[in-house]
C-alpha cells in the first residue's frame, strides 16, 4: 500500500504527531522525551515563536496507521536577519521506510516551494535553545533532556531524500580530571580579581528570585554570544517569558553559575541542568505524580549534569573568565556529587570551546548533523 500525507489540522491530527515517536521508541532505553505539554503548546497561540515563525505540521499515513511525522518550520527572524529564504525542518520520525521519508519531504518541501522558499535545511527548531541536530554517532548513549534521540537508519533516509551534510555538532562527556589542576583555581581566582568580577552567590536567593533578577542579563549575554552562530536568533520577550517557564522546574540553581560585575551585570554564565532523563523515560514526558517525584529528586541530587549553555561576553573572552566556569565544574566532578558533566551540542568549527575540554577526563561520545537542501527547481 502507498504512503499518504496528510496536513495536520485537527486535535486528534495533532495529538497523533505528538504520540507517534512515544509509540516508535517506546522500547529504546536511549530515547528521553520532552514534556508532553510543551508539545502541545507549539500547535497554539501560547507559543512564543507563533509571532515570528510560520509552521506546518505533516503525518504519514499507511493502510490506517502512522508511519512518520514531520514538521516545516519558517524563521522569519533568521530568513530577515541573514538575507535568505529557508525553511527548517523539524520533529522528524519515521519507520524505516524510504518510501514514507520521500513522502514526507516531498509535502514539506512542496509546501516551501508555496511560500516562496528556496532551501531546507535541519532538523532545526524555532530557536538555538530547541532540540536540533541529527544523531550521527553515539546511538548506544542515553539522550539528554535537551536532545532528541534518533535511531541509526534517519541519516540513510534522509539522505536518500537528496540532503547532503552542512555542519556538524560534537558532544562531550567530562569526568574529574585525572590530577589536580592547581594552576586553573589560581588562574580563576586572579581573572574574577583583575576584572573586579564576582561569582553570584545562589544561596542568597530562592530559585525564583535568582532567576528573576539576573534572566535579563542572561538573555543580553546570550545574544551577544551567540548572535552569529548556526541556527541562532534574537530572543523576544514573549521567547524570554516561555524559555523561563519551561526551564523553571528542571532548573537547580546551584548548577546555575552566574558572573557579574560592579554594578550586577550579567558578564558570564554556565547554564547547567540537572540529568533528568531516566526520571521522564517511562512517563513520555507527561508530568504524572511518580514522574514529578522523579524528577524533583533528580534535580534536587543529581548524578548526571547537561551543560546546557556557556557564554562570556566578549569584552572578558580574553580575561580568563572561562577558567572560573571551568573551576567550578572540577569542584562538583572532585567532590563526587556528580558523575560527569553532558556538554550538548558544540559546533565543530568552535574549537575554541572545546579546546577548554582538556582540563577533564574527555570522552567525545556523540555527533549531530544538520542538513540542507536547495529547493528552488
Amino acid at each position: 500500500m502507498s504512503v499518504t500525507v496528510i496536513k495536520v489540522e485537527t486535535g486528534a491530527q495533532r495529538r497523533e504527531f505528538v504520540n507517534f515517536p512515544l509509540r516508535l521508541y517506546r522500547d529504546s532505553p536511549y530515547f528521553v522525551p520532552p514534556l508532553y505539554s510543551d508539545e502541545m503548546k507549539i500547535f497554539t497561540d501560547k507559543n512564543a515563536y507563533s509571532d515570528t515563525c510560520e509552521s506546518a505540521f505533516f503525518l504519514a499515513r499507511r493502510e490506517g496507521r502512522t508511519v512518520g511525522r514531520i514538521q516545516g518550520i519558517i524563521q522569519r527572524q533568521s530568513n530577515e536577519l541573514h538575507g535568505e529564504r529557508r525553511l527548517r525542518f523539524s520533529r522528524f520520525d519515521s519507520i524505516n521506510d524510504e518510501e514514507a521519508a520521500r513522502a514526507l519531504f516531498d509535502a514539506l518541501e512542496a509546501w516551501g516551494l508555496e511560500k516562496g522558499l528556496d532551501t531546507v535545511c535541519g532538523p532545526l527548531g524555532y530557536s538555538d535553545l530547541e532540540r536540533e541536530g541529527l544523531l550521527i554517532e553515539g546511538f548506544d548513549k542515553l539522550s539528554t533532556f535537551e536532545e532528541q534521540y534518533n535511531y541509526e537508519y534517519y541519516a540513510k533516509l534522509i539522505e536518500k531524500c537528496g540532503y547532503q551534510k552542512e555542519i556538524d555538532w560534537l558532544e562531550f562527556r567530562l569526568r574529574a580530571p585525572k590530577e589536580k589542576n592547581i594552576m586553573l583555581a589560581r588562574v580563576a581566582e586572579r581573572a574574577l580579581e583583575l576584572s573586579k568580577l564576582h561569582v553570584v552567590d545562589s544561596d542568597a536567593l530562592s530559585k525564583k528570585e535568582y532567576i528573576a533578577r539576573y534572566k535579563d542579563g542572561f538573555f543580553e549575554c546570550l545574544d551577544l554570544c551567540y548572535g552569529k552562530l548556526y541556527g541562532t536568533v534574537p530572543f523576544t520577550e514573549s521567547m524570554k517569558e516561555q524559555l523561563v517557564e519551561q526551564f523553571m522546574l528542571v532548573i537547580n540553581k546551584k548548577y546555575l553559575i552566574i558572573i557579574c560585575d560592579e554594578n550586577e551585570r550579567v558578564v558570564s554564565f554556565a547554564l547547567c541542568i540537572p540529568g533528568i532523563g531516566e526520571a521522564l523515560q517511562k512517563s513520555g514526558g507527561r508530568l504524572t505524580p511518580s514522574a514529578l517525584l522523579k524528577l524533583l529528586r533528580a534535580v534536587k541530587k543529581p548524578r548526571t549534569v547537561d551543560l546546557a549553555l556557556v557564554a562570556v561576553l566578549p569584552e572578558y573572552q580574553s580575561a580568563g573568565i572561562n577558567a572560573v566556569m571551568l573551576q567550578k565544574m572540577t569542584e562538583y566532578l572532585e567532590s563526587g556529587e556528580i558523575d560527569y558533566f553532558e556538554t550538548n551540542l558544540n559546533l565543530e568549527t568552535n574549537t575554541q570551546v572545546m579546546a577548554q575540554w582538556k582540563y577533564f577526563d574527555s570522552e567525545q561520545h556523540k555527533r549531530r548533523r544538520a542538513y540542507v537542501k536547495k529547493i528552488d527547481k
